[in-house]
């Protein structure tokens, strides 16, 4: 293959240089971004960044589809990084590693966490990535449940509408996994972007010191409801 043209290599590092300031931008001023703003950090005319990104739409775009790509690489590779039958250990770390990337980066897990940015619609392309932490957690709990069937402990039975609502989402992708299982895998997602939200919004001063262990206590709690087993077997 050959090398990229020196047009091409300029205009990647221009690419790079607006979403690095744009960032910069976002840690200052939250979701408020124009790309007057960028330009004028940049020193340079508003009208000269419309050639990579011609609104700032398509620049949040970027922002928010890299911001979900770099969280799900986080969570992939804590997930990698523990033994595939210790499904507790992995449903721990998937859980760590968001958290820890979210505290890393505020401004990033903001925009994509955060308040909905006035006047902004994401395209559908940003939903794979935005997907790829619940099924790690997906995955973690199906072998689990797969290892020791029936372990799942009693509770309320699903609304039909949600068991529907979950069936629909199981034939979408492959494999299969039971409503009742999805279900509890997603209130584990949900309650762990709560807590990763309560911790990086600040909700938590003056209330809870102890964040980490809370934090990993809590996901505890989730990994029994998802039937996940304590320890490597």
């Amino acid at each position: 293959m050959s090398a990229p043209s020196l047009r091409a290599r300029v205009r990647s590092e221009m690419t790079e240089e607006i979403k690095a300031v744009a960032r910069r931008r976002l840690a200052a001023d939250g979701a408020n971004l124009s790309l007057r703003g960028v330009a004028r950090d940049m020193g340079v005319v508003a009208s000269a960044l419309y050639r990579y990104f011609p609104s700032r739409d398509d620049l949040l775009t970027a922002l928010i589809t890299e911001a979900y790509e770099a969280l799900a690489t986080a969570a992939r590779e804590a997930d990698a990084r523990v033994p595939r039958t210790d499904t507790r250990g992995r449903w721990l770390a998937v859980g760590h590693a968001v958290r820890e990337w979210a505290l890393a980066h505020p401004a990033e897990y903001g925009l994509l966490y955060g308040s909905p940015v006035p006047g902004y619609a994401a395209p559908q392309d940003t939903g794979a990535p935005a997907t790829a932490v619940v099924f790690l957690l997906v995955g973690a709990a199906a072998e689990a449940a797969q290892e020791r069937p029936g372990a799942l402990p009693q509770s309320a039975p699903l609304p039909e509408a949600v068991r529907a609502d979950l069936r629909r989402l199981i034939d979408q992708q492959p494999g299969e996994i039971p409503e009742e299982l999805l279900g509890r895998v997603f209130a584990g997602w949900v309650h762990l972007f709560g807590l990763v939200s309560f911790e990086v919004f600040g909700r938590m001063e003056a209330t809870i010191e102890a964040r980490r262990e809370y934090f990993e206590h809590q996901m505890g709690l989730m990994a029994d409801l998802a039937g996940l087993p304590s320890g490597a077997h």
